[in-house]
Formats: C-alpha cells, sequence, structure tokens
C-alpha cells in the first residue's frame, strides 16, 4: 500500500473517546512548542539514518509525529523510496512509552496513523498491536503507605485492575536498557508533573523531576524536555533535583515561560513553565531566553549556579547583581521561621484572653500559655506579611504586571499571629515598624521578592536577595533606585513587572 491509498483507507478511531479518559495531569503539548524544541537539536540528527529518538512519556504521539516529519524529509536522498523511508523511520528510529494505555492507542493513530500498528490501516506494518509505541501496566511499589519509586499515596493509587494505577513505566525501574534493548540518542517529552501523595487536602507531589533524572541514566547525547519551573527554588520533593540542575553544565538553554497558559491555553501551572535542551557533551554557560508576554524576548548566557537560587528573568540578574555589590546583609537573616509563635492556623480564639491574635479569620484574644515561641518579642512592634503571594505564583495579569505581597501590617505589643503569616521584623518603636512597612511595599522589594518564587507559599528563603536598609524613615522606590544606581532599564524593568499597592486604608 502506498501513501496514495493510505489517504483514502486510513481508519479513523474514536480519538475523542481517548482524549475525555484523560487525567488532568496529562497536558497535551501544541505542536509549535514541540517544533521549538526540536529546533534547539542539531538539524543533522534529522538526515541520520541512525538518530533513534525516545519520548518517554507519549500522550498524543504529537512529539514523535513531529520528529517522523523531519525525518522523512531528511532522509530522502538517502531513502528516496518514500514507503522503505517511512518503514525505516517507524521500526528503527523512533520509540515512545505510553503514560496509559489511552494515551497509547492516541500516540499510534498519531503516528502510524493506526491504533493497531499490525492492521492494514497502519502506514508502516509491524508484528504486533504496540509497534515501537509501548504500554506495559505497572504496580506501584508501596512502602508505608508511599510508593517507593514515585511517592504516590497507596489510599489514592492502590486500584483495580480496570483503572490506570499511574505507575508509570520509565520511572518504576532500574533495568531501563531493558525496555526497548537499546540507547537512544535523543529523549524528549513532557512527562507527568505530579501525583496525589494523600496529604492535606489536594496535597500532591511532584513527579517530573523522576523522568529528567532517569532520561540521563541512559546517557542520551541530548535530551529536551517541557517541564513545571517550580524547580528553579526547589521546595517539595525538589530540593535535591534543583541543587543537581543548577550545577549541570550539561544543559545548554533553558526557554522560559513564566506564564504557563502562553504555552499550554488555559492550563494554570503555579510559576510558569520552561523547557531546556540537555547536551551530553557540552560543559559549560547556559542560555537564557525570557519569553515575554508582549511575543517579544530577551536572551542572556550565564552559569545556572550564580546565585543560591534560578533567577529566570535576565534584566533582574543586573539588578540583583548591582543590589549585591553593597555587600549589605539581607533579610532572610531577620526573618523569622514559620510558625513564628508555635501556633498554627488551626488555633482558636478564646475571649478570657489577654494576647491579640492575628489568624487568617481576623483579630481575637489568645491565652498567653498558648504560645510556644517567640515570647522574646511579645511585647515589641513587629510587621507581618501574609505566607501567601497575592498572585496565584506569580503570574502576571493580562497586563504582564504583578502585585505580590497581599498582607503587610503591624501587630502591637502584646500580640502574636498564627502560621498564616511570617514575622519579617520586630521592634522596640513603632516608627521603625512603620518604615519597615513602607520599604515592603516598594516595587523595588517586591521585585526581589518575585525573583525566589517560583510557588504560592512564601518563606524567610523569599527574602535572600532583600537588603537590609535603616528603618528610621519612610521609603520610596525613588530613593531606592538611587541608592542602588539603577540605570533607566532597570527601572522601567521594575516599574513594567510590579503593580502598585493599594493606599494603607484602601481596598
Amino acid at each position: 500500500m502506498n501513501m496514495i491509498d493510505l489517504r483514502y483507507a486510513t481508519h479513523n478511531p474514536d480519538v475523542l473517546l481517548c482524549l475525555a479518559n484523560l487525567s488532568n495531569d496529562e497536558v497535551f503539548t501544541p505542536p509549535d512548542v514541540v517544533n521549538a524544541m526540536l529546533d534547539m537539536l542539531p538539524q543533522e540528527l534529522f538526515s541520520d539514518p541512525k538518530t533513534t529518538f525516545l519520548d518517554p512519556s507519549t500522550k498524543s504521539g504529537v512529539f514523535l509525529r513531529e520528529i517522523v516529519k523531519r525525518l522523512l524529509v531528511g532522509l530522502e536522498n538517502q531513502i528516496p523510496d518514500l514507503q522503505h523511508r517511512i518503514d525505516h523511520i517507524m521500526h528503527e528510529q523512533i520509540f515512545g512509552i505510553a503514560i496509559t494505555e489511552l494515551t497509547s492507542l492516541l500516540a499510534r493513530r498519531s503516528v502510524y496513523c493506526s491504533r493497531y500498528p499490525n492492521s492494514k490501516y497502519s502506514v508502516s506494518l509491524f508484528n504486533d498491536i504496540q509497534g515501537n509505541i509501548r504500554f506495559k501496566t505497572t504496580q506501584h511499589v508501596w512502602q508505608n503507605g508511599k510508593c517507593a519509586w514515585c511517592g504516590a499515596s497507596e489510599k489514592e493509587y492502590r486500584r483495580g485492575d480496570d483503572l490506570e494505577t499511574h505507575a508509570y513505566e520509565f520511572i518504576h525501574t532500574n533495568k531501563l536498557e531493558e525496555i526497548f534493548g537499546m540507547k537512544f540518542d535523543v529523549i524528549i517529552g513532557n512527562p507527568p508533573y505530579q501525583l496525589s501523595d494523600g496529604g492535606f487536602g489536594k496535597s500532591a507531589k511532584p513527579i517530573y523531576q523522576h523522568f529528567v533524572e532517569q532520561a540521563k541514566k541512559l546517557k542520551p547525547k541530548y535530551m529536551t524536555m517541557i517541564i513545571p519551573a517550580r524547580w528553579y527554588t526547589g521546595g517539595k520533593g525538589l530540593d535535591s533535583f534543583r541543587n543537581t540542575m543548577l550545577h549541570d553544565k550539561s544543559i545548554r538553554k533553558i526557554v522560559d515561560y513564566p506564564n504557563a497558559s502562553e504555552v499550554f491555553n488555559g492550563v494554570d501551572i503555579a510559576g510558569g513553565v520552561c523547557y531546556f535542551l540537555w547536551d551530553r557533551d557540552h560543559k559549560g554557560d547556559c542560555i537564557i531566553v525570557n519569553k515575554n508576554k508582549d511575543n517579544t524576548e530577551t536572551e542572556s548566557t550565564r552559569p545556572l549556579n550564580e546565585f543560591p537560587t534560578f533567577i529566570r528573568n535576565n534584566h533582574a540578574v543586573d539588578i540583583v547583581k548591582k543590589v549585591r555589590t553593597f555587600d549589605d546583609k539581607t533579610m532572610d537573616d531577620m526573618v523569622l521561621s514559620r510558625c513564628p509563635f508555635g501556633l498554627d492556623s488551626k488555633t482558636k480564639f478564646d475571649t478570657a484572653g489577654t494576647i491579640i491574635l492575628r489568624s487568617s479569620s481576623g483579630l481575637g484574644k489568645i491565652n498567653k500559655h498558648h504560645i510556644t515561641a517567640g515570647t522574646d518579642i511579645l511585647d515589641k512592634w513587629k510587621v507581618i506579611v501574609s505566607k501567601v503571594s497575592f498572585d496565584h505564583a506569580c503570574v502576571p495579569d493580562k497586563n504582564g504586571t504583578m502585585r505580590m505581597l497581599s498582607i503587610v501590617q503591624k501587630l502591637p505589643p502584646n500580640s502574636a499571629c498564627t502560621d498564616s503569616y511570617l514575622v519579617v521584623g520586630s521592634f522596640n518603636k513603632e516608627e521603625e515598624a512603620d518604615s519597615l512597612i513602607s520599604y515592603l511595599r516598594t516595587k523595588f522589594v517586591r521585585f526581589l521578592l518575585i525573583q525566589m518564587l517560583a510557588s504560592t507559599s512564601m518563606s524567610k528563603f523569599s527574602y535572600s536577595y532583600v537588603p537590609i536598609v535603616p528603618f528610621d524613615h519612610i521609603w520610596t522606590d525613588e530613593e531606592l533606585y538611587t541608592r542602588y544606581k539603577f540605570s533607566e532599564v532597570e527601572i522601567a524593568c521594575i516599574e513594567a513587572m510590579i503593580r502598585p499597592m493599594p493606599e494603607i486604608n484602601g481596598k
């Protein structure tokens, strides 16, 4: 059967049925993003009949399909016969591991034009129903209620045979080479991002880092994946991965999207997303590309481990460097750790209490004996901020600006707060507290905070780039811009990114 015949004979399975049954962690990658990722690779790979490609987390099959398109063109001179070229590509060069049985059907339909590559409708005939896009039901390994491989909750994912386990084969084995019995030149994909870990509410554990780590174990020449950007600052399950990535000299390029909806339309991913190129033979600095809201981009080449965390904004790098030249101490030294008074968010008011308590439900009172920490600052003026950033992981609004800091308040002596807040400073004089509040409300400070934020939650670590200044007067941005000798470009960067805060008595 030739390709002309296939135009009329190709089977049309119920792809919508597959789509309707995907879980919400399976985000499809748009073809234009896939091709942008493929553009980062050396293009001669697509003219080499020996180049092998693996997508270890196949969903729609779009990565493999777009690779096939490029190989069909790149190998035309070497394999002139179209059907022979198709057969060679399908059998010898492209491979996929589907994340569910449904996505295996969808991926095969996208690549082979048939759910079953051993049928007459397949553009290249295989001897079995899977071809080179395989799916194998894999089980979690339960230890103390969690999967030893991925950390998934046993309560959530111990399921019957009729339901998907979401125990993805690629990250549930230490015998990767045995899956296809071969090595790969290029590993590419968009792995699942998280699984429920059985924690409070909708707690979830990131798993995309496991796909990256497993891919490295196969020692490909190149790897490119699109993943959430939360790894920039670490956090839940990501601290070790962040450290490894920031010190990996083989990462040649990162393309960063602070707003994930610019990549995945209608999908909200806190902290944005990025895709990267890992080059086994590259040992040097990384090209960082910022994708801006106005379809422009900025680019710089720098080491990933230049700072304690990865600063995603290229202009911000220059600003942070300039601030650090003053060698000021930073506010992470003065911000208290989580739960500063030993009171969690469920602490109830007591009308007979003598201590004023600020909680997420308002102001009340509490007995002093409930306070198990921070007793040394009870009689001081305290400045508190909400532990949760105002904007969802600092995703910009439609104008590309962000608010940052939802609550900045002072508490008088004889007062405390629950762990819904961070105590960022305590003082003997009210005027000093007012000075700190004016400082925190500046765009300058909130811009520096954003460089440390990749999720909705803040900690003392979030203040690692914010210098400590004298708290003896009311601060303004203009004074700070002059103090740190910012250029017009740097000032414009801050002003364009950060929204003014409402007046203190405003809404």
